[in-house]
């Protein structure tokens, strides 16, 4: 009982220091390796266990998957820097006005587009905040939907592909469900790997954004809000519309495309999506220049040939590659001089350095929670829950709902995901877990005290838009989230059908 009683104190103390705001990497690392060094004076823990940190630290800062995370924030903070994704929101908005509901419905529609083209959800929750939540106050939105709907929105970024979730759950869950495979016998199981949880991840956002839409007609039509166009609306032409999606179609495409088609790894499709939107952000920044643009398609041009690079002559590869260059320099050149690149790298190094501060922390606490036998306990607890798999898998997602209203993203999916899917996966598909993981932290946005996407619209929204305003409009988006939990649970080839074609 006392050995048992151990590793549940450990991440109580771990929770305990979390919620008084003890930093997370201070906690995660110091905490548990102090308590590990007082549990072996009790000769209760062998501190030889600790000797494996610098190995296991030294493989999280050379894993080829997890620099696909710094180049995925580049590519988003440029689009937001660059002031791209304002320019989609305010062009959707205008075509769309018209229709009903038609304010809330192209907010949706541009949360998707954002989602898969910069996947920051604060970037994006700011910039609806400042440009579509005014106009929807205009139109006669109450402040308490609106506010729901601009947190709900902005949030998709965690669920739609490509998403810096879905890549930190890929790693943590490849390991996890190694040893979950090997624990009962099977030493050929595949791995999982990230275009996995992308395909798996792609119907339940579009799933995701549907609901939402529905949800929004079927506001606006009881409460008579937002039936008729805007009068002051200018009609918005072809080549605006063509100009303001053009960005994120062609990094959805670039990225997205290259992962699922198998042109590129994640992490060779995050470095072409970081290079792309720097050039798209130097082309609307400095005018069309045709350099830039033929850099551009040189650089799309290039990750398709470099397929079949046996068949190409190895000129056209190097004049390829010298186009890309050339104009990527420039691009960097341009950005810089307008004091883009320097907040753009300065934001990125900043998050980049929390990840894997994160995943440093957690793997100290990892290590000794294993070293008191944690993950011996936690699999016995869950084998004991009424319902069997199901009980467990239920358990499982209530448990993480719940953190989501504590803990950071990125703290639940390094410190309880691994605690928690052990057992679960020698038994669970682990793409259709994954999943399921992601819709569910995506609520842990929406959800107080500690939801950020309340958090950074508070700080842009109105005056007379109240806190209690947002806290309460974000809670039936969370209602609508764990609606598309319950079906995914009800329907796992909503998440497996995909990747199945994807790798049959």
């Amino acid at each position: 009982m006392f050995d048992a009683s151990l590793p549940l104190a450990l991440l109580i103390l771990t929770f305990l220091s979390l919620l008084l705001g003890f930093p997370v990497f201070l906690t995660l690392a110091g905490g548990s390796i102090v308590f590990a060094l007082v549990a072996s004076l009790f000769n209760v823990f062998d501190a030889s266990i600790l000797f494996a940190l610098p190995s296991r630290i030294f493989g999280v800062l050379t894993n080829e998957l997890l620099i696909a995370i710094p180049l995925f924030v580049l590519m988003g903070t440029v689009l937001d820097k660059s002031k791209i994704a304002a320019d989609l929101i305010q062009t959707m908005g205008r075509v769309l006005g018209g229709l009903p509901g038609g304010l809330g419905v192209s907010l949706c529609l541009v949360g998707a587009l954002l989602a898969a083209s910069t996947g920051i959800v604060g970037a994006t929750v700011v910039a609806m905040g400042l440009i579509a939540l005014p106009s929807m106050l205009e139109r006669g939105y109450p402040p308490r939907f609106a506010s729901g709907l601009v947190c709900a929105s902005g949030s998709l970024g965690q669920i739609i592909p490509p998403s810096i979730v879905l890549v930190l759950l890929a790693d943590q869950l490849g390991a996890v469900y190694g040893e979950a495979q090997r624990n009962v016998g099977n030493w050929t199981a595949r791995p999982i790997s990230v275009g996995d949880l992308f395909a798996g991840a792609i119907l339940p956002g579009m799933l995701l954004v549907g609901f939402f839409i529905v949800y929004v007609v079927i506001f606006c039509l009881r409460n008579r809000v937002d039936l008729r166009p805007d009068p002051s609306a200018e009609p918005v032409g072809w080549r605006n519309l063509l100009s303001a999606l053009a960005a994120p179609l062609c990094l959805l495409v670039a990225v997205l495309g290259s992962i699922l088609g198998g042109i590129a790894t994640p992490t060779e499709a995050a470095g072409l999506g970081a290079c792309g939107a720097l050039l798209l952000a130097a082309i609307r920044s400095a005018g069309e220049t045709k350099l830039l643009i033929l850099a551009g398609l040189a650089s799309a041009i290039f990750a398709v040939l470099a397929r079949f690079q046996d068949n190409i002559p190895y000129i056209v590869l190097v004049v390829f590659v010298a186009l890309f260059l050339l104009g990527l320099a420039m691009a960097i050149i341009r950005l810089s001089q307008q004091a883009i690149l320097h907040d753009v790298l300065k934001e990125t190094l900043e998050i980049s350095a929390m990840v894997y501060g994160i995943l440093i922390g957690a793997t100290c606490f990892a290590l000794v929670f294993r070293g008191l036998d944690g993950d011996i306990v936690v699999a016995g607890f869950l084998n004991s829950l009424p319902g069997g798999e199901t009980g467990a898998l239920i358990f499982v997602m209530a448990v993480i709902f719940v953190l989501g209203f504590f803990l950071d993203v990125i703290e639940i999916i390094t410190l309880a995901v691994p605690i928690l899917a052990t057992t679960l996966l020698q038994t669970v598909d682990p793409i259709w877990f994954g999943v399921m993981v992601a819709v569910n932290l995506q609520t842990s946005y929406l959800t107080p005290p500690f939801g950020f996407a309340l958090f950074y619209l508070r700080g842009t929204a109105p005056p007379d838009v109240r806190a209690m305003d947002i806290y309460l409009g974000a809670a039936p988006f969370v209602c609508v989230q764990l609606l598309l939990l319950a079906t995914l649970i009800a329907w796992p080839q909503l998440v497996l059908w995909l990747p199945g074609k994807l790798n049959p």
